[in-house]
C-alpha cells in the first residue's frame, strides 16, 4: 500500500520522436506499451557519468546526444551539423516520453501526478486516459489521477511534449536572441543564441524538471509560506506561517494542523525548538487558507541562530514541518522545508546612488556574478548544482544574479545557495533584446499571453519564496516588462508594511499587529525592481550604463572615472580556460592560437581561429586602448604557452576588477556583479571555471580579492589599503609590507621568459584521506631556496599580504601560514640549484593514464575543490592547500604540480 508522501518518477523513462511512433497515446498506455530502448525508443538518460543525478530529465537534444543520435553540439563546431527547429519544423522536436510505475493507494487515498516544469506544452496519457499540460516553461502542473491510477498492477504513463510556439529563426549574423521570436512565449530566451552562446537547436523542448506521484488523504497541503519578523535588535523572532488547504472529501473535516521546528545538533540528532497544534474545520470540496497565529503563542524564538550571507557568518537553517491530521482518518498530508531566520532590506543609498543591501541590519557590500544556467541542454543535477554554488562561495562571492534570458532557477539551485550563503537576484523572463529593444527591434509588448506570464510569475514566487538566499525580484534584463505586467508585479509583490519600514527592529512590532500577517502575502518580504538598470542599478534610469565586457588595463579599475554609478549589475572581461579544456572540447584545428597582428599604432589585434570565434572568444587586446595582455609576458609559442599566460592575465584582470570596486566601497560603490561567472556550454568568454568544471586562474584572483579581510595595493595611487567587509571591527592590527621581485631587480615582464629556465627547489608533503565521501588531500609546499627565515609571517596582531610587491609578483602571493611537517606524510623534493620565487604554481588532479590512451587524452578528474591555487612562493615561504574530490571506482588519482618553472609537472601525491 502506498504511504502518504511523494515519490519521484526518476527511472525507466524512454523517449522517441513522435513522427516515428505509430501508436496513439491511448494505445501506448494500454495495448502497445514500449518494452525497452529499441528503435524508435531510446533511454531518456544514461547513468554512470558526471552528468548523472538528473532529476532524470534533460532537453530532447540532451536525450538525442546521450543516445549518440547527434554529435555533441558543444564540441568544436558540431552544432552546425544539427538541424535547427526553424528548418526542421516543430514536429521534428515533438517527442514522446514513456515510463511505467507502481502505486498502490488505499481506497481513501488521493493521488496526484506532478510535473515541476516542462517546455512547452503536453498531452499526458495515463492508463488510456488523456490529460493536458497547458503552455508555459515556468509553471508547475498537478493532475488529480485518483480515479485512473491502478492499485494492483503497473501504471503506464506517456507524455507528448511540444516545443515552444514561436521557436524563431537564427539570422545569418546570429545576434542576441536570434530573430527574437522566442520572446513571444513564456520561455528561456537564450536558446536562439547570444553573443556568448550558440543556438540550442530544439529550443530546450522536453520534460526538464522533476516528475512525481504524491499520495494524500482527504486534506492536501499546498504552498506554505514562511516569514520571520525580528524585534529587540534581533533577539526576539516570530515565525509566521500560512498554508493553503484543500478538502477533497464530500464532508466537512475536523483537522489538527501541526507545525514543528527543529534544528540539527549533530549527525542525525535533532532538537525540537517549537511545536504547535491548531484545530481547523474545512467544508467539503473547498480550499482554505490557514495562518498560524504567531503572536503570544509558541512560535516565538529567543536569540535564534541567524542565516548570514557568505563571509558574514554562518548559514544556520531550521527544518519546518507542517502536518495535517484528520479526525477519524489519521495523517492526511505532510510538508517540510529548510528555513533561515534573516531579514533582507535594500534601498537606494543616499551617498552613492547605488542599491544598498542589508542582512540582519548589517550592510553587505555585494561582490558576485551573473548566472545564466548550469547547462544549456538542461542536464541539471543536484550534484552539479552543488559544485556550481560551492565554487561561487569558494570565490568569496555573496550574490548571484539569475539573468532574465535564462531560467527561473530550480529549488536545488536555491537549496545550495541557502547552504553556502549566496544571495540570489531572480529576474523574470524579459530581456531588452527580445522584448522591445534589440537589432532588429523586437516586440515591445513582451510575450503574447500576458496572463500566462503572470501565472508563471506567481507560481515561481510560490515555488521559491521560502529560501533565505532569495534576495529580490527583478522584472527583466536591461528592460522593464510591458506596462500591465509591470504594474501587476508591483502590486502583487508589494512589501508588507513591516518590511517597508526602515525603523529598527525594536520599533516595528506595531506594524505586525496592525496589518495582515506577512505570510498571507504572495511574498511581501522582498523588493521588486522593474529592471536591471533601474532604481539603484547602473544609472537607475534604464540607460545602457552597465558593462564594459572586454579586456581592461588593470590599473583602470582603480580610477575614479572608471565607472560613474553606485552599483554595476554587469561588468565583464576575458575567460580563456586551460589548454586541457581546449583539447577536450575542440578538434586539433581548434588548438591553433590566435595570430597576433601588429598594427601601425603599435597595438596588437588578435585573429582567432574559426572555432574560437564560434565559441565566442574575447581577445586579450583592445587596439587603441589596451595592449595585448598576453604578449606582455612574451609572444606565446603554442597552445600550452598561450593558455598559461592567459591564466596569468585572468588572475590579474579579475583580482584588479574586484579590488578596484572594493577600493571605493561605500564612498562610491555599493556593489558589483561580474558578467559572467560561468558558461552553460564550452564558451571562451566570461567565466571563472569552464563547462567541464575546471577553474581558471581568474577564480583565484577573485577569491583573493574578495576575502572578507584583505590587504591590497591600489594600482592607481600605489597606496596600501586594508579592506574589512565583515560586521566586526578590526583592532590592534599591523600591515607588514615586503617588496619582492623574482631575483631582486627587473622591470620588464618579458623577463619572465628566461626566468622559466630557473630551477627553484621545493619541498612538498601530502597526506590523503579516502572515505565514502571521496578524497581529501592536504598538501604543504615550501620554497626551500635561499636562506630566508621560513617562520609564518602572520600572527594574531599582524596582517600580511604580498600583493603590494613591486613587479608582477605583487599579484601572486597571498595570506598563508606555515605548519610543522609530519614524518608520516608523503614527501616529494623538487631539486634545483637556483634561488628565487617559485612562480605561478598550480595543482591539478589526474587519473592514471592507461596504455590505450594517447598523449593528448584528458586525464583530469573534475570537479576538484582547492582551498587555493595559482600562487607564488618567495624563498622560505610555505603554502597549505586542502584538496577534495570524488573519483570513480577503480581510478587511481594523482596530484600534479605545475608552474612557471615547472612546465613538465611533478607528481606530488
Amino acid at each position: 500500500m502506498a504511504e502518504i508522501g511523494t515519490a519521484k518518477l526518476d527511472s525507466g523513462w524512454l523517449a522517441a520522436r513522435c513522427g516515428e511512433v505509430n501508436f496513439t497515446g491511448v494505445e501506448l498506455t494500454t495495448t502497445h506499451a514500449p518494452t525497452g530502448p529499441s528503435a524508435p525508443w531510446m533511454e531518456a538518460a544514461v547513468p554512470g557519468t558526471y552528468w548523472t543525478n538528473y532529476y532524470l530529465f534533460q532537453s530532447v537534444l540532451g536525450t538525442l546526444l546521450k543516445n549518440k543520435h547527434i554529435p555533441d553540439p558543444f564540441y568544436g563546431m558540431e552544432n552546425e551539423a544539427i538541424i535547427d527547429i526553424a528548418d526542421a519544423g516543430r514536429e521534428y522536436y515533438t517527442f514522446w516520453y514513456f515510463t511505467a510505475f507502481q502505486c498502490a493507494p488505499s481506497g481513501s487515498h488521493h493521488v496526484d501526478l506532478n510535473f515541476r516544469a516542462i517546455n512547452y506544452s503536453a498531452e499526458v496519457y495515463l492508463n488510456g486516459h488523456e490529460r493536458f499540460l497547458p503552455k508555459g516553461m515556468f509553471r508547475r502542473h498537478c493532475l488529480d489521477v485518483t480515479d485512473i491510477i491502478y492499485h494492483d498492477r503497473e501504471n503506464l504513463l506517456a507524455v507528448r511534449i511540444h516545443p515552444p510556439d514561436h521557436p524563431g529563426r537564427i539570422p545569418p549574423q546570429g545576434g542576441q536572441g536570434g530573430d527574437h521570436e522566442i520572446g513571444k512565449d513564456v520561455a528561456a530566451q537564450y536558446v536562439e543564441g547570444w553573443d556568448w552562446m550558440t543556438p540550442i537547436r530544439d529550443r530546450n523542448t522536453g520534460i526538464w524538471d522533476e516528475v512525481s506521484i504524491s499520495v494524500t488523504g482527504p486534506i492536501k497541503i499546498a504552498d506554505p509560506h514562511l516569514v520571520s519578523s525580528f524585534f529587540d535588535d534581533y533577539t526576539r523572532v516570530y515565525l509566521h506561517a500560512t498554508t493553503e488547504l484543500e478538502n477533497r472529501s464530500d464532508w466537512t473535516t475536523e483537522c489538527s494542523l501541526h507545525i514543528q521546528v527543529t534544528t540539527e545538533l549533530e549527525g542525525s540528532i535533532c532538537s525540537v525548538e517549537h511545536w504547535q497544534t491548531q484545530h481547523v474545520s474545512i467544508p467539503p470540496k473547498s480550499h482554505a487558507q490557514y495562518t498560524f497565529p504567531p503572536v503570544g503563542t509558541a512560535l516565538l524564538f529567543y536569540k535564534p541562530k541567524l542565516w548570514w550571507p557568505n563571509g558574514m557568518g554562518k548559514q544556520s537553517l531550521y527544518n519546518v514541518e507542517i502536518t495535517v491530521d484528520v479526525e477519524g482518518y489519521g495523517e492526511s498530508d505532510t510538508w517540510s522545508s529548510l528555513f533561515g531566520f534573516r531579514k533582507i532590506e535594500n534601498t537606494i543609498d543616499g551617498a552613492t546612488g547605488g542599491r544598498l543591501f542589508k542582512v540582519n541590519g548589517q550592510p553587505v557590500f555585494i561582490r558576485g556574478g551573473n548566472w545564466i544556467l548550469s547547462d544549456g541542454l538542461l542536464r541539471l543535477s543536484s550534484k552539479r548544482y552543488e559544485t556550481d554554488i560551492k565554487f561561487h562561495a569558494d570565490m568569496n562571492f555573496n550574490m548571484l544574479r539569475c539573468w532574465g534570458g535564462g531560467l527561473a532557477e530550480r529549488p536545488d539551485f536555491y537549496h545550495f545557495c541557502d547552504i553556502y550563503g549566496l544571495l540570489v537576484w531572480q529576474e523574470f523572463w524579459i530581456t531588452g533584446d527580445c522584448d522591445g529593444r534589440g537589432d532588429p527591434v523586437s516586440n515591445p509588448n513582451g510575450p503574447l499571453d500576458h496572463d500566462l506570464f503572470l501565472l508563471c510569475a506567481r507560481d515561481t514566487v510560490k515555488l521559491l519564496r521560502n529560501h533565505p538566499s532569495l534576495a529580490l525580484w527583478v522584472g527583466g534584463n536591461e528592460q522593464v516588462p510591458p506596462v500591465d505586467i509591470n504594474m501587476a508585479l508591483k502590486s502583487e509583490l508589494k512589501l508588507h508594511p513591516y518590511f517597508e519600514s526602515s525603523n529598527k527592529t525594536s520599533d516595528s512590532f506595531d506594524l505586525i499587529l496592525s496589518s495582515d500577517d506577512p505570510s498571507r502575502y504572495l511574498d511581501g518580504t522582498r523588493v521588486y525592481i522593474q529592471g536591471s538598470m533601474w532604481d539603484g542599478f547602473a544609472n537607475g534610469k534604464g540607460d545602457f550604463t552597465d558593462g564594459p565586457y572586454e579586456i581592461q588595463n588593470p590599473e583602470d579599475f582603480f580610477k575614479n572615472d572608471y565607472y560613474n554609478y553606485g552599483f554595476n549589475p554587469e561588468v565583464g572581461s576575458v575567460g580563456m580556460p586551460v589548454a586541457a579544456t581546449i583539447r577536450a572540447t575542440m578538434p586539433p584545428e581548434g588548438w591553433k592560437i590566435p595570430l597576433l597582428k601588429k598594427l601601425p599604432n603599435g597595438y596588437i589585434e588578435e585573429v582567432p581561429n574559426p572555432i574560437w570565434d564560434y565559441h565566442k572568444y574575447i581577445p586579450y587586446s583592445k587596439p587603441g586602448k589596451v595592449h595585448d595582455q598576453i604578449e606582455l609576458y612574451g609572444s606565446p609559442t603554442d597552445l600550452d604557452d598561450f593558455c598559461e599566460k592567459a591564466q596569468l592575465v585572468n588572475y590579474i584582470q579579475y583580482r584588479a576588477l574586484l579590488e578596484g570596486w572594493t577600493s571605493r566601497m561605500w564612498t562610491k560603490y555599493t556593489g558589483v556583479l561580474i558578467w559572467k561567472t560561468q558558461n552553460p556550454w564550452t564558451g571562451l568568454r566570461g567565466q571563472f571555471y569552464d563547462h567541464l568544471h575546471d577553474q581558471t586562474a581568474g577564480f583565484y584572483g577573485c577569491r583573493c580579492a574578495a576575502e572578507p579581510i584583505h590587504v591590497q595595493l591600489n594600482l592607481a595611487t600605489y597606496f596600501v589599503e586594508v579592506v574589512n567587509t565583515t560586521s566586526d571591527e578590526i583592532s590592534n592590527a599591523v600591515v607588514e609590507a615586503r617588496v619582492w621581485d623574482l631575483e631582486g631587480n627587473w622591470e620588464d615582464y618579458k623577463l619572465l621568459e628566461p626566468y622559466r629556465k630557473k630551477k627553484i627547489p621545493l619541498n612538498v608533503t601530502s597526506k590523503a584521506i579516502v572515505n565514502q565521501s571521496g578524497y581529501k588531500i592536504k598538501v604543504n609546499i615550501q620554497n626551500t631556496s635561499g636562506n630566508r627565515n621560513s617562520e609564518s609571517p602572520c600572527s594574531d596582531t599582524n596582517v600580511t599580504d604580498r600583493s603590494n610587491n613591486v613587479g608582477l609578483v605583487r599579484w601572486m602571493c597571498r595570506f598563508f601560514h606555515s605548519s610543522n611537517t609530519d614524518d608520516s606524510l608523503r614527501v616529494v623534493e623538487v631539486k634545483g640549484p637556483d634561488s628565487g620565487v617559485a612562480f605561478f604554481l598550480h595543482l591539478s588532479v589526474h587519473a592514471s593514464k592507461s596504455s590505450q590512451q594517447n598523449d593528448q587524452a584528458d586525464t583530469r578528474i573534475l570537479p576538484v575543490h582547492y582551498s587555493d591555487n595559482y600562487f607564488s612562493l618567495a624563498p622560505g615561504e610555505t603554502m597549505n592547500i586542502d584538496i577534495s574530490f570524488d573519483a570513480s571506482p577503480g581510478v587511481t588519482p594523482n596530484v600534479m604540480l605545475h608552474g612557471w618553472n615547472y612546465n613538465s609537472g611533478y607528481r606530488v601525491c
